[in-house]
């Protein structure tokens, strides 16, 4: 067994190990019930006729969208340039949806955002994932009016793009990541919702709520990376140790920063010894059975 395969069964040792004790903090944190959906208050347009968001509807198609691939559909980005959503593929992706004449709710929820992975881009690096921001109120939500709201409300991390749909592919693209919005007189009644797409494109968990905090979106994002393709212009060893990195560290609450926690590393070093055990003991049992059929069978006396 190389050193490469080694390195790739620690890493699955080490994202099993992660996984299971990110289920044992959700379990232990979902206490508070997420704000499933925004309703504004501000009335925005009279003439519009008085409807809401059926939440248990919106909810079930939102669900139903995991495990689907995110379409290859060509939006516009704040420049006004073509952007595919394919462009996103080999690296994990979060994907929430606004309307840019919202004051209350979209802005909130995206500067939430911003912070619940602004520490893990500074931990795991801004080039291991994507961050999209979708307008959908077209044609309002134009290149302008999302540029105006990241300058706005200081959206700047650098792996974080705002796109612009046709109107025509608007109801297909909101479809496709399952969220659903409703005009009111007060604006839209739209889902809470921040979507994490893995790396070959494949919708894998839908986050809901106001506030995003880092159980929510940035330990599963690790999992993700961690778990994702790599590059075949990537040294592998390097590259697997990265990952081993990232895994290891864990979010401290009290300083609001990622620390390494070096009992995993303990874990790890302890899988590795038993694998290395495995492969010695392996070794020794087929150089056994080779001595015993190069022996010539004994002549009876």
């Amino acid at each position: 067994m190389t050193l490469a395969h080694t390195l790739k069964a620690l890493l699955a040792f080490a994202l099993t190990t992660c996984s299971l004790g990110l289920q044992a903090q959700t379990a232990d944190s979902n206490t508070e019930k997420p704000k499933l959906t925004a309703r504004p208050t501000t009335i925005l347009s009279p003439e519009l006729t008085l409807t809401s968001l059926d939440e248990k509807t919106a909810f079930e198609r939102s669900q139903a969208a995991i495990g689907k691939p995110v379409g290859d559909f060509v939006l516009l980005d704040r420049n006004s340039k073509p952007v595919e959503l394919s462009r996103f593929r080999g690296k994990p992706l979060l994907v929430n949806f606004i309307y840019t004449a919202c004051f209350q709710v979209c802005p909130t929820t995206t500067r939430n955002l911003q912070k619940a992975v602004a520490e893990t881009v500074s931990v795991m690096g801004a080039d291991r994932f994507n961050i999209v921001t979708i307008g959908f109120n077209q044609p309002f939500d134009s290149p302008q009016a999302m540029k105006d709201f990241s300058v706005r409300y200081g959206l700047t991390l650098p792996n974080w793009e705002f796109l612009s749909p046709a109107t025509a592919i608007v109801n297909e693209v909101t479809g496709n990541f399952g969220f659903s919005f409703v005009a009111t007189p007060a604006g839209f009644d739209h889902l809470n919702q921040v979507t994490l797409v893995d790396a070959e494109g494949i919708i894998v968990r839908q986050v809901y709520g106001e506030k995003f905090g880092v159980k929510d979106l940035a330990e599963p994002l690790k999992l993700l990376i961690a778990g994702s393709a790599i590059p075949a212009e990537v040294s592998t060893v390097k590259e697997l140790m990265e990952r081993i990195r990232i895994l290891c560290s864990v979010y401290d609450p009290k300083t609001g920063r990622y620390r390494t926690d070096y009992s995993l590393y303990f874990m790890a070093a302890g899988f590795v010894t038993f694998l290395a055990f495995l492969i010695f003991l392996s070794i020794n049992i087929w150089k056994s059975q080779r001595r015993d059929r190069q022996q010539p069978p004994s002549r009876p006396s």
